[in-house]
């Protein structure tokens, strides 16, 4: 196939290099800020591998279902994922949590420590706050009511959010959101879906992820509804023009197209989602403040060096922080 990504190199000089400053914002720990932050939450996404498979899963409950223990554990109640059995002692996990009203997320990645108890623990590796382009471009807390595509063409032309789990050989687990108005978040093709690869946070985890193993699982979301779709299958990314203008929103055309080898799309109702009810008051608390979490993990990072310092004196300036993402949002939103 034309177009097809292969190497590092080669998805770099189609997306750019990633730059060393998009890692100061990842921490690795549950700080006061992501403790909050679970506190508020109702709903999460979380991808979980091994070294056969990679699979997604929501979970769901009233806010506060996940807590801290101690900053470096996260605990979540088996009772509370769709499909507990992914989740594993010595399992990768990433987990994408959402707070009714905002667009940014928090993800926190790491490794399932113990699965003997009603609770699942897990090793914290990163923590870190997302950007809130996938969730604004989908629209997420703007429900469709009434939605409830009975059958998977109508789901795939009425879902707007994506979560996609990826994982490298050594297990680091990513689930990254993605999300487009209707119809233009994936596209069936044969056996498969596509989507598209949209300006987002630069750390370009999952789409190294796949260029190490291809295997990947998806949850697609029509907002409002409690069903789900999910997929796993193989990824291929391409930097294919035809593929690409298929995509192409606002007179923007992605730089890559994923395209998943998924020869059963499941339907089904998410008991996390009918749990969570994460579009019944789509209000955020006053206290939480993504741009304040964003600059207080930059001044929490632990690396060194004059670029790392510079940064940290940068987020310190009452209000840059703040400033930078409503510009990144409206510059970059495709």
């Amino acid at each position: 196939m034309d177009g097809v990504i292969h190497t590092v190199e080669a998805l770099e000089a189609q997306v750019g290099t990633r730059p060393d400053a998009v890692n100061l914002k990842v921490i690795d720990h549950l700080d006061v800020h992501a403790q909050r932050w679970l506190a508020a939450s109702p709903l999460a996404f979380a991808g979980f591998s091994d070294a056969h498979q990679v699979a997604a899963t929501l979970v769901g409950g009233a806010p506060g279902f996940a807590s801290a223990p101690e900053p470096g554990q996260l605990r979540v109640p088996r009772a509370a994922l769709d499909d507990p059995q992914h989740a594993q002692a010595g399992r990768g996990a990433g987990l994408l949590f959402l707070i009714p009203g905002l667009g940014e997320t928090l993800r926190i990645n790491g490794v399932v420590a113990d699965t003997s108890t009603a609770d699942i623990l897990i090793n914290v590796q990163e923590c870190y706050a997302h950007c809130a382009k996938a969730l604004l471009r989908s629209d997420f807390w703007r429900p469709d009511p009434g939605a409830d595509p009975q059958d998977a063409a109508a789901f795939l032309q009425a879902c707007r959010f994506m979560a996609l789990a990826t994982a490298d050989a050594a297990l680091h687990t990513d689930l990254s959101p993605k999300g487009d108005p209707a119809g233009s978040l994936v596209q069936a093709y044969g056996d498969g879906i596509r989507y598209a690869d949209r300006p987002g946070n630069r750390r370009t985890d999952s789409l190294r992820n796949i260029l190490q193993r291809p295997d990947a699982a998806a949850l697609l979301i029509v907002p409002g509804c409690t069903r789900v779709a999910a997929a796993q299958g193989r990824a291929q990314i391409s930097a294919d023009p035809a593929q690409r203008r298929a995509f192409m929103v606002q007179d923007k055309t992605p730089k890559l197209v994923t395209s998943l080898a998924a020869p059963v799309l499941v339907l089904r109702e998410s008991a996390a989602l009918a749990r969570s009810r994460p579009w019944l008051s789509p209000v955020p608390p006053a206290d939480i403040d993504p741009a304040e979490i964003f600059a207080a993990h930059v001044r929490l990072n632990k690396t060194r060096g004059l670029g790392a310092a510079i940064s940290r004196a940068m987020v310190s300036i009452p209000g840059l922080m703040r400033k930078g993402l409503q510009q990144d949002y409206k510059r970059n939103m495709y």
